[in-house]
C-alpha cells in the first residue's frame, strides 16, 4: 500500500509538472489554426465528425455528455462498452484539445476510484455514473437530477438544461448569446440551494463542488460558452456539424489554464437558502 501511494505520488508530480510545462510553451507558441484544431487523420479533423448515432437499448452511457457525445458518434465503443482507460484519454485530447496531461489524469483517476488497473482494464460508461456516488457524478448537476431523482444518470434532464441555455447574459461580436463565468455561477448557485432543499440524501462536500464547477467550466472553455453549440451537446449529446474545439492552444486546454476558470466560476458562487416548506413540490419529478 505505502509503494503504491509514493507511486501515485511520483505520477501526479510528473503530470503536474509536465502541465507547467505546456502551459508555459503554449504561451511562446503559435495556436493550431481554425479549422484545423482537431488532428488530421482522427475523426473530425476537418470539422467532420462521424454521423451520429442516438444510443439504443442495452447501450451504456453516463452523467457526461461529452462522453455519452463521443459514444453517439463512434469516437469510442458506439455502445459506451469495453472502453480501454489507456485509449481513453488519447481520443478525448483528439476530440475536445484538452491537454495530454488532462487526458491522462482523468481516466487514471476514473480507474482508480472504479478500482481497475489504468493499464490493463475497461469500463462501461454507465459504471462512472454511481461507482460510488460523488465520483464523477455528483450533486447539483446542471444537467442531470440528483441520484436520489434519476439512479441512472444517463440522460439530460432538459428542464435544467433549458433553463441553464436561457440564462445566458453574454453575447459575442455577432450579437449570438454566450453562457459568462457569472451565468453559469449563478445558475449552480440556484441548484445547489435547491437540491441541498429538496433532497435529503443532498451531499456536497468541497472536493465535489470543484469538480462540479470544472464540469461546468468546459461549456466556457472547450466550446466557448457558445448557446448554438451547448443546446446541441447539452440537450442532445450530438456534437454540432462543422464544430471544433473553442481552445486552439497548441498543446490543448492545461490544467493550469484551466483551473483559472474553475476558480472563478466556484468563487462566484452564492448558495440561498430556500425555504424546506412544499420540499416535495420541489423536488424534480421522476
Amino acid at each position: 500500500m505505502l509503494f503504491k501511494s509514493i507511486g501515485k505520488l511520483s505520477l501526479n508530480i510528473y503530470i503536474f509538472s509536465w502541465d507547467a510545462w505546456l502551459t508555459l510553451v503554449n504561451f511562446v507558441t503559435p495556436n493550431r489554426k481554425v479549422g484545423h484544431v482537431v488532428p488530421r487523420g482522427v475523426p473530425g479533423a476537418g470539422c467532420k465528425w462521424p454521423e451520429f448515432v442516438a444510443p439504443k437499448e442495452g447501450d451504456s452511457r453516463c452523467a457526461c455528455p461529452a462522453l455519452n457525445a463521443m459514444a453517439n458518434h463512434g469516437m469510442h465503443s458506439t455502445y459506451g462498452k469495453n472502453i480501454k482507460f489507456t485509449e481513453m484519454g488519447n481520443k478525448i485530447q483528439a476530440t475536445y484539445n484538452f491537454a495530454p496531461t488532462f487526458c491522462r489524469f482523468v481516466p487514471g483517476y476514473a480507474a482508480d476510484y472504479l478500482r481497475k488497473n489504468y493499464h490493463k482494464d475497461t469500463f462501461d460508461l454507465a459504471e462512472i455514473n454511481s461507482r460510488p456516488h460523488n465520483g464523477i457524478e455528483h450533486d447539483a448537476s446542471l444537467t442531470r437530477q440528483d441520484l436520489k431523482y434519476d439512479p441512472d444518470q444517463d440522460k439530460p434532464y432538459l428542464p435544467f438544461i433549458d433553463e441553464l441555455l436561457d440564462s445566458a447574459t453574454g453575447k459575442d461580436a455577432d450579437g449570438n448569446k454566450l453562457l459568462t463565468i457569472a451565468d453559469l455561477s449563478r445558475y449552480s448557485s440556484k441548484r445547489r440551494s435547491e437540491a441541498r432543499a429538496t433532497n435529503p440524501d443532498f451531499t456536497l462536500d468541497t472536493r465535489h463542488k470543484m469538480f462540479g464547477s470544472a464540469n461546468s467550466s468546459t461549456m466556457l472553455t472547450i466550446f466557448g460558452g457558445r448557446i448554438a453549440d451547448l443546446e446541441s451537446i447539452l440537450r442532445h449529446e450530438r456534437i454540432p456539424e462543422g464544430w471544433e474545439p473553442r481552445v486552439i492552444a497548441r498543446n490543448g486546454l492545461t490544467f493550469a489554464s484551466f483551473n483559472g476558470t474553475v476558480l472563478k466560476v466556484e468563487r462566484g458562487i452564492k448558495e440561498t437558502p430556500v425555504a424546506s416548506e412544499g420540499r416535495d413540490s420541489l423536488a424534480p419529478l421522476v
